[in-house]
Protein backbone atom coordinates (compact mmCIF):
# COMPACT_ATOMS: atom_id res chain seq x y z
CA UNK A 1 0.00 0.00 0.00
CA UNK A 2 1.18 3.27 -0.96
CA UNK A 3 0.66 6.47 0.92
CA UNK A 4 -1.69 7.55 -1.67
CA UNK A 5 -3.79 4.42 -1.12
CA UNK A 6 -3.86 5.12 2.39
CA UNK A 7 -7.62 5.82 3.25
CA UNK A 8 -8.32 9.53 5.13
CA UNK A 9 -8.52 7.75 8.38
CA UNK A 10 -4.72 7.93 8.88
CA UNK A 11 -3.09 11.59 9.32
CA UNK A 12 0.91 12.43 8.59
CA UNK A 13 1.62 13.45 12.32
CA UNK A 14 4.61 12.72 14.58
CA UNK A 15 3.67 10.84 17.56
CA UNK A 16 4.65 12.58 20.95
CA UNK A 17 8.53 11.73 20.86
CA UNK A 18 9.90 15.33 18.78
CA UNK A 19 12.92 12.92 18.35
CA UNK A 20 11.03 10.71 16.23
CA UNK A 21 10.43 11.28 12.10
CA UNK A 22 7.03 11.42 10.70
CA UNK A 23 5.15 8.36 11.38
CA UNK A 24 1.88 7.30 10.27
CA UNK A 25 -0.40 7.10 12.96
CA UNK A 26 -4.23 5.87 13.25
CA UNK A 27 -6.77 8.88 13.80
CA UNK A 28 -10.11 7.38 15.48
CA UNK A 29 -12.83 7.41 12.56
CA UNK A 30 -15.60 7.90 14.46
CA UNK A 31 -13.84 11.25 15.58
CA UNK A 32 -12.66 11.95 12.23
CA UNK A 33 -16.15 11.87 10.45
CA UNK A 34 -17.77 13.77 13.42
CA UNK A 35 -14.86 16.67 12.82
CA UNK A 36 -13.76 16.51 16.73
CA UNK A 37 -10.22 16.37 17.97
CA UNK A 38 -7.98 13.49 16.63
CA UNK A 39 -7.41 10.91 18.98
CA UNK A 40 -4.17 8.73 18.73
CA UNK A 41 -3.28 5.33 20.86
CA UNK A 42 -0.46 5.61 22.39
CA UNK A 43 0.28 3.71 25.43
CA UNK A 44 2.45 5.19 27.73
CA UNK A 45 5.54 5.31 25.21
CA UNK A 46 4.06 3.35 22.46
CA UNK A 47 2.94 4.61 19.16
CA UNK A 48 0.42 3.07 16.48
CA UNK A 49 0.94 3.12 13.25
CA UNK A 50 1.60 1.60 9.72
CA UNK A 51 4.23 -0.69 9.23
CA UNK A 52 6.88 0.81 6.85
CA UNK A 53 9.48 -1.05 4.87
CA UNK A 54 12.38 0.09 7.77
CA UNK A 55 10.06 -2.48 10.06
CA UNK A 56 10.73 -5.33 8.21
CA UNK A 57 13.17 -7.07 10.16
CA UNK A 58 11.76 -6.73 13.38
CA UNK A 59 8.51 -8.10 11.96
CA UNK A 60 10.32 -10.69 10.23
CA UNK A 61 11.64 -11.56 14.01
CA UNK A 62 7.85 -11.23 15.42
CA UNK A 63 6.23 -13.18 12.58
CA UNK A 64 8.79 -15.99 13.03
CA UNK A 65 7.52 -16.14 16.77
CA UNK A 66 3.79 -16.38 15.44
CA UNK A 67 3.95 -18.47 12.39
CA UNK A 68 7.12 -20.57 13.00
CA UNK A 69 6.41 -23.14 10.53
CA UNK A 70 7.63 -20.25 7.71
CA UNK A 71 11.43 -19.37 7.37
CA UNK A 72 12.52 -15.81 7.58
CA UNK A 73 13.26 -15.93 4.15
CA UNK A 74 9.50 -16.24 3.37
CA UNK A 75 8.11 -14.26 6.16
CA UNK A 76 10.80 -11.77 4.39
CA UNK A 77 9.31 -12.25 0.69
CA UNK A 78 5.65 -11.78 2.37
CA UNK A 79 6.40 -8.74 4.14
CA UNK A 80 8.24 -6.96 1.45
CA UNK A 81 5.43 -7.56 -1.05
CA UNK A 82 3.02 -6.18 2.03
CA UNK A 83 4.82 -3.21 2.81
CA UNK A 84 5.20 -2.13 -0.75
CA UNK A 85 1.80 -2.80 -1.05
CA UNK A 86 2.15 -5.63 -4.16
CA UNK A 87 0.88 -8.39 -1.87
CA UNK A 88 -0.95 -10.68 -3.97
CA UNK A 89 -4.35 -10.37 -2.19
CA UNK A 90 -7.36 -8.64 -4.05
CA UNK A 91 -8.73 -6.77 -1.13
CA UNK A 92 -6.98 -4.32 0.99
CA UNK A 93 -4.09 -5.60 3.51
CA UNK A 94 -2.13 -3.58 5.95
CA UNK A 95 -0.24 -4.17 8.71
CA UNK A 96 -0.21 -2.06 11.81
CA UNK A 97 2.64 -1.98 14.52
CA UNK A 98 3.01 -0.65 18.00
CA UNK A 99 6.55 1.06 18.30
CA UNK A 100 8.41 2.36 21.53
CA UNK A 101 9.69 5.72 21.93
CA UNK A 102 13.00 4.20 21.06
CA UNK A 103 11.74 3.00 17.84
CA UNK A 104 11.36 -0.53 18.76
CA UNK A 105 8.50 -2.99 17.88
CA UNK A 106 6.48 -4.37 20.60
CA UNK A 107 4.06 -5.92 18.12
CA UNK A 108 1.97 -5.86 15.04
CA UNK A 109 -1.22 -6.66 13.87
CA UNK A 110 -2.42 -8.03 10.29
CA UNK A 111 -5.85 -6.57 9.00
CA UNK A 112 -7.27 -7.22 6.09
CA UNK A 113 -11.07 -7.95 4.36
CA UNK A 114 -12.27 -11.00 3.51
CA UNK A 115 -15.09 -11.30 1.15
CA UNK A 116 -16.80 -13.45 4.02
CA UNK A 117 -16.45 -14.77 7.41
CA UNK A 118 -18.03 -17.66 9.22
CA UNK A 119 -20.57 -16.42 11.48
CA UNK A 120 -20.76 -12.85 9.86
CA UNK A 121 -22.76 -11.09 7.91
CA UNK A 122 -22.14 -12.77 4.12
CA UNK A 123 -23.51 -10.02 1.63
CA UNK A 124 -20.86 -7.61 3.53
CA UNK A 125 -16.64 -7.90 3.69
CA UNK A 126 -15.61 -7.93 6.74
CA UNK A 127 -12.29 -6.83 8.63
CA UNK A 128 -10.50 -9.72 9.17
CA UNK A 129 -7.41 -10.30 12.02
CA UNK A 130 -4.83 -12.30 10.27
CA UNK A 131 -1.91 -12.04 12.67
CA UNK A 132 -1.54 -10.51 15.73
CA UNK A 133 0.90 -10.42 18.36
CA UNK A 134 2.99 -8.62 21.07
CA UNK A 135 6.52 -9.00 22.25
CA UNK A 136 6.36 -11.12 25.59
CA UNK A 137 8.17 -8.60 27.64
CA UNK A 138 5.41 -5.74 26.41
CA UNK A 139 2.53 -7.93 27.35
CA UNK A 140 -0.29 -6.73 30.34
CA UNK A 141 0.40 -3.27 28.90
CA UNK A 142 -3.08 -2.78 26.46
CA UNK A 143 -0.49 -3.10 23.72
CA UNK A 144 -2.69 -5.61 21.80
CA UNK A 145 -6.08 -4.05 22.62
CA UNK A 146 -4.51 -0.58 21.14
CA UNK A 147 -3.56 -2.70 17.86
CA UNK A 148 -7.00 -4.42 17.87
CA UNK A 149 -8.78 -1.05 18.40
CA UNK A 150 -6.71 1.00 15.57
CA UNK A 151 -7.55 -2.06 13.38
CA UNK A 152 -11.02 -2.05 13.95
CA UNK A 153 -11.44 1.64 13.17
CA UNK A 154 -9.31 1.16 10.06
CA UNK A 155 -12.08 -2.10 8.91
CA UNK A 156 -15.26 0.86 9.90
CA UNK A 157 -13.21 3.20 7.40
CA UNK A 158 -13.21 0.61 4.80
CA UNK A 159 -17.09 -0.17 5.19
CA UNK A 160 -17.24 -3.18 7.64
CA UNK A 161 -19.86 -3.19 10.14
CA UNK A 162 -17.91 -6.70 11.67
CA UNK A 163 -14.57 -8.28 12.43
CA UNK A 164 -13.56 -11.44 12.66
CA UNK A 165 -10.54 -13.58 13.25
CA UNK A 166 -9.53 -16.88 14.37
CA UNK A 167 -6.74 -18.64 16.30
CA UNK A 168 -5.49 -22.81 16.95
CA UNK A 169 -7.83 -24.51 19.20
CA UNK A 170 -5.42 -25.06 21.70
CA UNK A 171 -4.12 -21.52 21.85
CA UNK A 172 -6.39 -20.77 25.40
CA UNK A 173 -4.25 -17.44 26.07
CA UNK A 174 -5.72 -15.99 22.56
CA UNK A 175 -8.99 -17.75 23.12
CA UNK A 176 -8.97 -15.52 26.27
CA UNK A 177 -7.70 -12.37 24.55
CA UNK A 178 -10.46 -12.27 21.99
CA UNK A 179 -13.18 -12.92 24.25
CA UNK A 180 -12.01 -10.29 27.05
CA UNK A 181 -12.25 -7.73 23.71
CA UNK A 182 -15.85 -8.40 22.55
CA UNK A 183 -15.13 -11.54 20.39
CA UNK A 184 -17.28 -14.24 20.04
CA UNK A 185 -17.04 -17.79 19.44
CA UNK A 186 -19.00 -18.88 16.28
CA UNK A 187 -17.54 -22.23 15.71
CA UNK A 188 -14.97 -25.21 16.00
CA UNK A 189 -13.79 -26.96 13.03
CA UNK A 190 -11.10 -29.66 12.23
CA UNK A 191 -9.71 -29.10 8.40
CA UNK A 192 -8.58 -32.01 6.53
CA UNK A 193 -6.56 -32.26 3.25
CA UNK A 194 -5.59 -35.10 0.83
CA UNK A 195 -3.05 -34.95 -1.78
CA UNK A 196 -4.04 -36.21 -5.09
Amino acid sequence: MTIQQIPSVYDLRSCSDTRRPLLLCLKNVSEAVAGRERRFFPVSDICIRLAQLSDRDQLVRMRQALWPKSSAEEHARELTQILEGKAPVTMPLITLVAETSDRILAGFLEIDLRSHADGCDPSRPVGYVEGWYVLENHRHRGIGRKLLAAAEDWARSQGCVEMASDTWIDNELSQRVHQALGYEVVDRCVHYRKTL
